[in-house]
């Protein structure tokens, strides 16, 4: 299957399930589901975790997200000192923790050229397919096709004005995790926001239509005696089910 084929409903249903499973040792379950078999990888140097698998046309690339389990996943989330990368500054834990895996993915996307390079993540995750994308484009390796979800801010307004790459960002709408780091102290994000409504659609709405649809999902969420709710919808498994619903419309 050639994903350059698939409309934008499709492909963000089938990134959202490869985000989902680079919380798994091994991914190549799902990838063979749409017919990438070769030379898959699973990538990890303390405690950073990706895979690799391409196919005559395409390489896929996916970050894992935050294991709360994992204290340098909670250490990477939390140090936000910004640190110089480029035209700009961009978050420095997961700056580092996407580096860990720089070599790897290099010499993955050297051995397997011409290919069109997708990148997708989730939380953590999705920061790091925001850094790599952007560092593939950098340094000529190709034209990564970005699709993020849930993803918090990576960098400042320089870093993220001078990206050029295609990006599809899927948000859940209470999700808690795309507010942080905060954008008063300078951090921002990229791509094109699709958000995902409370009734599970990706919609085009109004600041004013973003704040009533927020506040009925709140007043659900409450009702049902889940007031975590920020932390409800950052769920990988929600953003599958969402980018589902939205397709079968």
């Amino acid at each position: 299957m050639a994903l350059q084929n698939l409309d934008q409903k499709h492909l963000a249903f089938i990134f959202a399930q490869f985000a989902k499973d680079a919380y798994k040792d091994d991914s190549s379950p799902v990838f063979k589901l749409y017919g990438f078999e070769d030379d898959y990888q699973l990538l990890n140097k303390d405690e950073a975790y990706g895979h690799v698998v391409c196919n005559d046309k395409e390489i896929i690339v996916t970050f894992r997200g935050t294991e709360p389990s994992k204290l340098q996943d909670l250490l990477a989330d939390l140090d936000t000192i910004p640190k110089r990368n480029g035209p700009g500054f961009v978050h420095e834990g997961f700056r580092r923790y996407a580096r860990k895996l720089y070599d790897m993915v290099f010499d993955y996307i050297k051995a397997h050229p011409n290919r069109q390079i997708y990148v997708t993540g989730h939380s953590l995750g999705a920061a790091m397919a925001t850094y790599m994308a952007q560092e593939i484009k950098w340094n000529g390796l190709g034209e990564p096709i970005l699709y993020t979800y849930g993803s918090p801010r990576l960098g400042d307004r320089s870093f993220v004005h001078a990206m050029n790459v295609e990006h599809h960002r899927y948000v859940n709408c209470l999700d808690l995790v795309p507010h942080v780091p905060p954008s008063a102290v300078g951090f921002m994000h990229h791509g094109e926001l699709n958000y995902i409504n409370y009734y599970g659609f990706v919609r085009t709405l109004t600041r004013w239509q973003k704040i009533k649809d927020q506040m009925r999902a709140h007043w659900y969420s409450w009702k049902r005696g889940h007031l975590l709710d920020g932390i409800d919808y950052h769920s990988m498994d929600l953003y599958v089910q969402n980018t589902q619903r939205t397709l079968m419309e």
